[in-house]
């Protein structure tokens, strides 16, 4: 555990809590994965299948971890998974409160050519996803990081009225 730690930079224990749901979101990752490659429900090659994709998402992660840990200024490691968590969680809740608002306004697959009604959906999450960014960067201890990460989004957008 001292080894982990060190090598996460956890100087306190309430830190580690975020490695822990590192984890289980990896975790999560693979098993909805490994039911999405495997059409029937095979008891015996799951569980493998599972840890296979574990083991490969992880990988992948831990590679991402090093480009960016030089791209993104942190002051510790266990910093970078904090703002995965954030990223994930923001994602899927722009496309929750996105489908209501969608719905709300009329526009369905059924009244829509499906090409406009794909780009209208896109939009209003894309709206939502900018401020929930934020939100949840605050809430998670990393404003300021989200804040930047928010302003340069908006500059590629062309909106640099918008920023301070």
């Amino acid at each position: 555990m001292k080894k982990f730690k060190k090598n996460w930079q956890i100087q306190k224990n309430w830190q580690l809590i975020f490695p822990l749901i590192g984890i289980i979101g990896l975790f999560y990752s693979a098993y909805k994965l490994a039911f999405l490659i495997i059409t029937e429900f095979h008891i015996v090659f799951t569980p493998l299948i599972i840890l296979v994709l574990f083991y490969l998402l992880l990988k992948f992660f831990l590679f991402l971890f090093k480009l960016l840990e030089k791209k993104w200024i942190v002051t510790y490691r266990w910093e970078i998974i904090r703002i995965f968590i954030v990223f994930a969680i923001t994602g899927s809740s722009s496309v929750l409160i996105g489908k209501p608002i969608i719905t709300l306004l009329g526009i369905t697959k059924e009244n829509l050519n499906p090409f406009v009604y794909w780009f209208l959906y896109i939009i209003i999450g894309l709206i939502f996803y900018q401020i929930l960014l934020v939100f949840f960067g605050w809430l998670f201890g990393q404003f300021q990081f989200f804040w930047e990460f928010e302003k340069k989004m908006l500059r590629r957008f062309g909106l640099k009225r918008f920023i301070n």
